[in-house]
């Protein structure tokens, strides 16, 4: 079960950046460097969760 939990925490985690990059991409005063590192943070989170889900479904 803690696999799961992992991989529901891992999609909160992912669904919350998500929507910090939209709200801070409308900022009149964006700062790119931060814009980039969150979203390559949140491919980060992408690529664990969908290694979870891989060792899931065999």
């Amino acid at each position: 079960m803690a696999i799961e939990q992992r991989l529901r925490e891992l999609d909160a985690r992912h669904r919350d950046l998500d929507l910090i990059i939209e709200h801070e991409a409308k900022r009149p005063a964006v700062d790119p460097a931060r814009l980039t590192a969150m979203k390559r943070q949140k491919l980060k989170l992408k690529e664990q969760i969908e290694v979870i889900r891989q060792s899931l479904s065999h």
